[in-house]
């Protein structure tokens, strides 16, 4: 029978058919198609072929969105269904598409075929994003080494294979150490302090394994619980040290997933790489697809931002000190009492409970506002869709409209935590827009949070931050999804500058805190009762609560990934924490114990695209601050900060044009000036 029939990951479906992908099609799927890849970019490199941009570029795209609609599927369920004969499928395709990836960046003619439509006479006068696909894939082949010789070529297509293995390993590492400890308490007396909601959570954990009582684990809702409120301390303490310990040589698990070496190779082959391309080093190359122009650009930023937080930080940090020895008995605070004590102060100083605020805040219903806010801004509308074939029964899928009810893209929504699932939240791409003469596909997205899940009683009652986090990642889905770009590889939220990818995701953010949006859905899980007036000033008034200590800490992670993919030295290695403790003494004003191991869990820059680009948060979150500034200062002048006027102009000028154009003259097209750097801190509550 023929593979394209019986193979569900070459069928030509409109959605993938998760239910019916096994392990054993990824590799023979993933070989056919890549076969047939490089078969059709020898014929369009042939001497006798026309180069225009339908031939050259055109293929190449229509090439590329055939391997993503088999791969984009595999890879997803890698993160959210993770089986060991699925880990071991995709590990091996993934390096076939890794070989065959560094194999084209090096293509010589498909580069001379190229570079022949940029010189071309009319090429200025191009639509500009097909302009730019053109100089983003000339960038590219530059950053895959096509101008290299030999053994230097071959060197730099075998650092790729073995970097994908690495942080593949380096991934799979942490979610076995996060799934692997787990501590089974029986008397409810140790969990005193820990809310009803908190403890139906660890309830469930145990009921999954079969087990009476409660079940602590190093999923992000139990351990989010134990530090925030339990009582004991003690428990804190292990569950810190189980969690701040992963994948390291330290802990209740040392060395069992040690990424200790996975760190240092990494870092070896990505410097290594960098400096046969003619960078100085990996953070240097890092930003040869970024906004920022050089890596003294970033440190400066991210010092400044220090020199103004530390003093808070400090503030904050002794304020919590002496709370926590006068009214919690903690004669020394340690790491694991931080955060509870932060809660006793934050209750104490503004009478504002997480958990006073959690009913307020079903996830059913936080859905059905977010969806509200898309559909005032943007003249969109969300409707889900039933039947459609997903790989949990929590999944869900919804369509997306325009105002005159065309589906104009798609996403899949996948909310909660379970066993065998990433921990964190995302956005990923399943499927780009894509015009291919008559036909047009439609983007769709994959949105992924770790929330709490709804227990037997009871719906999923999220935290004010969970709430901003599905603002978040919703933000970076409508990037994708409301996309106008025709051309995948500048469309959505591909080839935009990776320190403006967040962008649109911390905009979204800011109108979680609107009294009006929260209108549209804060209402008691039980009683129907709106957020009350009074709690929603304290959750105002508390909104700055440690903004110092919080900046201090994101400071931290960007500085240590940068200087450590910037100082790298073959002859020393990657000195992992002798950096950070240095970066720790510039910034930090809380030093955790010596035995944490933080970066031996740190998915963002060793298995994530973060790679001296952790400092994009705080980037990016400058220019999304100083966007919202647009909408703020409606609601100033008395009018609805949920301005549709201004949501278009956000929606034509940022959100639709992905990479087409640079994402300065996006934001200055938008907000009619450059960005603001004071924007940030006030953000903060942190400006003079």
């Amino acid at each position: 029978m023929d593979m394209q029939a019986t193979n569900p990951l070459l069928a030509e479906t409109a959605l993938p058919r998760f239910s019916t992908v096994r392990p054993e099609y990824v590799s023979p799927a993933i070989e056919t198609i890549l076969a047939d890849y490089r078969a059709r970019i020898d014929a369009l490199t042939a001497p006798d072929m026309p180069h225009d941009f339908d031939s050259v570029m055109l293929e190449q795209e229509r090439l590329e969105q055939r391997l993503n609609r088999a791969w984009a599927p595999v890879s997803h369920l890698h993160s959210v269904a993770d089986t060991p004969e699925l880990r071991e499928a995709y590990a091996e395709a993934l390096e076939r598409i890794t070989e065959f990836s560094s194999e084209l960046g090096q293509n010589r003619a498909l580069f001379a075929a190229v570079d022949a439509l940029a010189k071309c006479e009319d090429f200025a006068t191009w639509p500009r994003a097909r302009r730019a696909a053109v100089e983003h894939a000339l960038r590219d082949f530059k950053l895959s080494g096509v101008a290299l010789e030999e053994p230097a070529r071959t060197r730099f297509r075998e650092i790729a294979n073995e970097l994908a293995r690495c942080s593949t390993e380096f991934a799979n590492a942490v979610l076995d150490a996060t799934d692997a400890w787990h501590e089974h308490i029986t008397d409810e007396r140790d969990l005193a302090g820990i809310p009803e909601s908190g403890r139906a959570i660890l309830r469930e954990y145990a009921r999954e394994r079969d087990l009476e009582g409660f079940l602590v684990t190093l999923k992000q809702p139990s351990v989010q619980a134990v530090l925030t409120y339990a009582d004991n301390r003690e428990l804190r303490e292990r569950v810190y040290w189980a969690y701040q310990t992963r994948a390291s040589d330290q802990g209740p698990d040392a060395g069992k997933f040690d990424n200790s070496q996975r760190i240092e190779k990494i870092l070896a082959l990505r410097h290594e790489a960098a400096q046969l391309l003619g960078f100085d080093n990996a953070a240097h190359a890092s930003l040869a697809t970024k906004m920022a122009r050089s890596p003294e650009e970033v440190l400066a930023f991210l010092r400044d931002l220090a020199a103004r937080a530390k003093p808070v930080a400090q503030h904050e940090l002794d304020e919590l000190r002496v709370f926590a020895r006068d009214r919690l008995n903690i004669e020394t605070l340690e790491a694991w009492d931080v955060s509870y004590a932060a809660e006793k102060l934050r209750l104490e100083r503004y009478a504002l409970d997480e958990e006073e605020l959690k009913p307020y805040f079903p996830a059913p219903a936080v859905i059905d506002g977010l969806f509200a806010l898309a559909q005032k801004l943007y003249g969109i509308r969300l409707q889900p869709r039933e039947g459609v074939d997903v790989w949990h029964p929590e999944v869900r899928y919804y369509d997306v409209l325009d105002v005159q009810g065309d589906t104009i893209a798609g996403c899949y929504l996948d909310l909660y935590a379970r066993s065998g699932k990433r921990g964190g939240a995302w956005m990923d791409v399943c499927r780009a827009r894509f015009r291919d003469g008559a036909r047009v596909e439609l983007p769709i997205a994959f949105l992924t949070c770790n929330f709490a899940p709804p227990t037997p009683d009871r719906p999923s009652l999220l935290t004010h931050d969970d709430v901003l986090t599905l603002f978040h990642e919703f933000g970076h889905g409508l990037h994708h999804m409301l996309t106008e770009i025709d051309i995948p590889s500048v469309g959505g939220i591909d080839g935009v500058e990776w320190d403006a990818v967040e962008l649109p995701s911390q905009f979204m953010e800011n109108f979680g805190w609107n009294r009006e949006v929260l209108d549209g859905f804060a209402r008691h899980w039980q009683t129907g009762e709106p957020l009350p007036d009074a709690l929603y000033e304290r959750m105002l008034a508390a909104r700055h609560f440690h903004a110092g200590l919080f900046l201090v800490r994101q400071l931290e992670f960007g500085l240590f990934d940068f200087l450590l993919h910037r100082d790298y030295d073959p002859g020393r290695g990657a000195r992992v924490m002798e950096t950070l403790e240095a970066v720790r003494e510039q910034v930090a004003v809380l030093h955790p114990p010596a035995w944490q191991r933080f970066p031996h869990a740190f998915t963002h820059i060793f298995s994530g695209g973060y790679a001296a680009g952790y400092y994009s948060y705080l980037w990016a979150e400058l220019l999304s601050a100083d966007a919202f500034g647009a909408f703020e200062e409606r609601s100033e002048s008395g009018a609805s900060a949920v301005d549709p006027q201004l949501g278009a102009r956000f929606r034509s000028q940022i959100l639709a044009v992905g990479a087409s154009r640079p994402a300065m003259e996006s934001f200055v097209a938008f907000r009619g000036r450059a960005p603001q750097p004071n924007a940030l801190l006030r953000s903060y509550g942190l400006a003079a």
